[in-house]
């Protein structure tokens, strides 16, 4: 029988975009993996129950990473002075490459899955490589650490070094050996449909893919209007069509079955109509999109147009692995785009952004990154103590400078579905 236990702490979630929750000194009750409700009081029919007392500490809900590259763990912070395209060729080409080996590829992605947990990122959506074999050893990384993930065997037949082309028919046989053997196997990992973008994908495999993901019935990832060059390149291989989205749509890659496009930094008017449309979602990540000098994707516009949207660290375009470094970063990208854009695009508060990095994305996992009722208790306890204080805050200042000043040492306990997770094993 499952249990029913409370957590009890400073809770702060966000129901709605940029609106917070706060009910200090209260209690979550869980029932197995799902919460039954937030009071201030215990009510009499959970009197009895198992209490995990947090003390002051805030809880708050785990956070959702919805778009990162795995074997570009070992890149972290390197050949971050090019752009995108030449820095694949230069970097994450010849890195991802070596994950043929599956002695290698434990040893990157064990790391990686344990910095996730020390970040406090308790579900991502995560790009492999084309080797099918590390692939699934990924996924069964995940799940033995207990954390939640969508991991997606990447698409690649044309375009690409010729040590990471594979044929039309490989690469279709490959990711459907995988969504054959992973659809049902775990509860909380899961694979995802996974062309890598259109230049590195001939339409005859985008096509295959889209057949795919709705035969089994799961989600795609993709790249969409990161990078000038990557659009110009896009437009001559495809001059058919309009634009970069329709030919995903084109292929039944674009909101079919539930859909991510990382990045979204060029898209134009037809574009969002399309998105807002299919329900896709956008995958921010500001770090990457400074990093390679690709643009600020505006995100206010995106949100107030009616697009789902959710943060991302995008490693290794992106630096860092750590949520809240995401969020400071997209608060700073949303002011230089608000004064860019002769302030119409309005800066986003810290409560839109931490909507975004637990609800925002979330949903893309179902009832996922929220306290309310009958969603998943994916959790952190956050300590803050050790942030210097120098008079009283209340639970969202304190909330706020945990994101911008306090790091992973601030991050107590983690709970995915209920459980409580502790540290991955590294090999």
């Amino acid at each position: 029988m499952e249990e029913i236990f409370a957590v009890k702490g400073n809770i702060i979630f966000t129901k709605e975009f940029g609106k917070y929750e706060i009910i200090e000194d209260g209690f979550i009750v869980v029932h197995g993996k799902s919460i039954k409700g937030v009071y201030k009081e215990l009510t009499e029919e959970y009197r009895n129950i198992r209490v995990e007392d947090y003390g002051d500490s805030l809880i708050i809900p785990g956070f959702v990473d919805l778009h990162l590259h795995a074997p570009q763990f070992a890149n972290l912070g390197l050949g971050l002075d090019k752009e995108l395209m030449p820095w694949l060729e230069a970097y994450t080409f010849p890195e991802e490459s070596k994950y043929s080996d599956v002695h290698y590829a434990r040893k990157v992605y064990s790391s990686l899955i344990r910095e996730l947990w020390r970040f406090g990122t308790t579900r991502s959506c995560v790009f492999a490589t084309i080797h099918k074999n590390t692939t699934k050893l990924l996924m069964e990384l995940f799940a033995d650490s207990g954390l939640g993930a969508y991991v997606g065997k990447v698409n690649m037949n044309r375009n690409s070094p010729d040590y990471l082309t594979e044929t039309t028919e490989a690469s279709l046989n490959d990711t459907e050996e995988i969504l054959e053997e992973y659809c049902g196997k775990y509860e909380l990992v899961k694979p995802i449909v996974t062309p890598r973008f259109v230049p590195s994908c001939s339409f005859e495999l985008l096509k295959g893919l889209g057949e795919l993901a709705k035969k089994y019935n799961v989600p795609v990832q993709s790249h969409l209007c990161e990078n000038y060059g990557e659009i110009s390149f896009v437009k001559s291989l495809h001059p058919e069509y309009k634009n970069y989205a329709e030919i995903y749509n084109g292929a039944g890659l674009f909101g079919d079955v539930p859909t991510i496009m990382a990045h979204c930094i060029l898209v134009d008017e037809d574009e969002i109509e399309l998105m807002v449309k299919k329900n896709v979602y956008v995958a921010h990540s500001p770090n990457s999109n400074f990093n390679l000098s690709s643009g600020i994707a505006s995100i206010r516009r995106l949100v107030s147009r009616g697009v789902s949207v959710g943060l991302a660290s995008d490693i290794a375009g992106g630096h860092s692995l750590s949520m809240m470094n995401v969020i400071t970063s997209s608060a700073q990208a949303a002011n230089i785009k608000w004064i860019e854009s002769n302030r119409v695009d309005q800066p986003l508060s810290t409560a839109d952004l931490f909507y975004l990095a637990t609800k925002g994305g979330g949903k893309f996992f179902g009832k996922v990154g929220s306290f309310e009722e009958d969603y998943e208790f994916d959790a952190l306890v956050i300590d803050d103590r050790n942030i210097p204080a120098f008079r009283t805050f209340t639970v969202e200042e304190r909330l706020q400078k945990f994101i911008y000043t306090g790091d992973d040492r601030n991050i107590k306990e983690r709970y995915v579905s209920g459980k409580k997770i502790s540290e991955p094993k590294v090999y």
